[in-house]
């Protein structure tokens, strides 16, 4: 069944969409606990309120939009400023996603990384922009912001990633 079918109950969404929603979480929160802890929060407040979130257009927008809120709010709510990453050694992968075989393991480990240090905000346009693979509008409309802002988030965010690359380049070695 199409998720965006009308008539659709709480256990065929979930069913459906659970599996993306923890791999969005994932590649938002670069851990894999707080993602199935923000993504289970998320889920009981749509089991609540599934009569109303049913009827809006696109319920998964509107779901992924309230992981993405909840995301950019979960430190300050539990006031954890630890930021968690993976020793070098350790390769993450995404939600159980298959790994990417075009992309040499090191840059992968190296962007998740990157992407832990930038700010959520930045963070989060980047992972709607690239991994998810919105527009630049449909970013806006998930993050809540105007598109020039969300372009902005992106420019701010992929400039740090670069100086963050060029800093560990060794002198002297061009960058492949």
């Amino acid at each position: 069944m199409n998720p965006a079918t009308p008539g659709l109950s709480f256990e065929q969404f979930a069913q459906a969409r659970l599996p993306a929603l923890l791999r969005y979480a994932a590649a938002l929160t670069d851990d894999r606990e707080q993602s199935h802890d923000i993504v289970q929060e998320v889920m009981v407040r749509v089991f609540r309120d599934w009569d109303r979130i049913s009827a809006v257009e696109h319920p998964y927008a509107y779901v992924k939009r309230m992981v993405t809120n909840e995301y950019l709010t979960w430190r300050r709510r539990w006031s954890v400023r630890t930021i968690h990453t993976l020793p070098d050694e350790t390769l993450h992968r995404l939600a159980d996603a298959e790994p990417d075989q075009t992309e040499p393991i090191g840059a992968r480990d190296e962007l998740r990384r990157g992407l832990a240090r930038l700010p959520r905000r930045q963070r989060a346009a980047l992972v709607l922009r690239f991994y998810e693979g919105l527009t630049y509008q449909q970013c806006a409309e998930v993050l809540g912001a105007a598109e020039g802002t969300v372009r902005s988030l992106c420019f701010r965010g992929l400039a740090a990633l670069r100086l963050e690359s060029d800093a560990t380049t060794p002198a002297g070695k061009e960058r492949t």
